[in-house]
């Protein structure tokens, strides 16, 4: 009798785990920007090889390297911006931390999240705008003739998106502190 149980118990045991390694479509969201950021730094690592490889073989560079490179950087690191912010893997400079009581601490966690969201929306709008002027004069870039205003959405909405999950950080902070991610 006591195997059946053991067994059944085992079972639940197993099932919530697999169900929490299912990925949901919360999850599949999240990690998105991700893997866009990851396929583009992938293109990038292999333009920059090829550029590399034509100039010195061939004396024949990539024209358009330069543009991609950036193109391609910005989309690194601004699709990587809201799961850095999520996961508070920034670069911080931790000198005063030790003057910090744990509830000091969580406190100004939760100020530098909360005035962190509020001060990236002005730059996501400010960016939309200047996309926007983009797209009423037709700028394109120099070589590609790549309509400028699209990475300028990009940035703005990644923009939008980092400020967001700052501000949700902040609010979990005060609603769920245990269910914010730490280092």
């Amino acid at each position: 009798m006591s195997d059946t149980i053991e067994g059944q118990t085992e079972n639940a045991v197993d099932a919530r785990e697999a169900s929490l390694r299912q990925p949901t479509v919360f999850h599949l969201i999240a990690i998105l920007p991700t893997w866009i950021a990851a396929f583009f730094l992938f293109a990038l690592m292999v333009m920059t090889f090829f550029d590399v490889v034509l100039r010195s073989a061939l004396n024949n560079p990539i024209e358009s390297a330069t543009e991609l490179t950036r193109l391609f950087m910005a989309i690194v690191v601004f699709a990587s911006l809201p799961m850095v912010s999520w996961k508070d893997n920034h670069i911080v400079v931790d000198l005063l931390d030790p003057i910090f009581s744990r509830r000091l601490a969580h406190l100004r966690a939760i100020v530098i999240d909360l005035v962190c969201g509020l001060a990236l929306l002005w730059p996501a709008k400010r960016i939309w705008d200047l996309a926007e002027r983009a797209r009423e004069y037709g700028d394109v870039s120099e070589y590609l003739n790549f309509p400028q205003y699209l990475p300028g959405w990009f940035i703005a909405f990644f923009t939008l998106v980092t400020a967001l999950v700052f501000l949700a950080r902040g609010i979990t902070r005060i609603v769920a502190p245990t269910r914010v991610p730490t280092k």
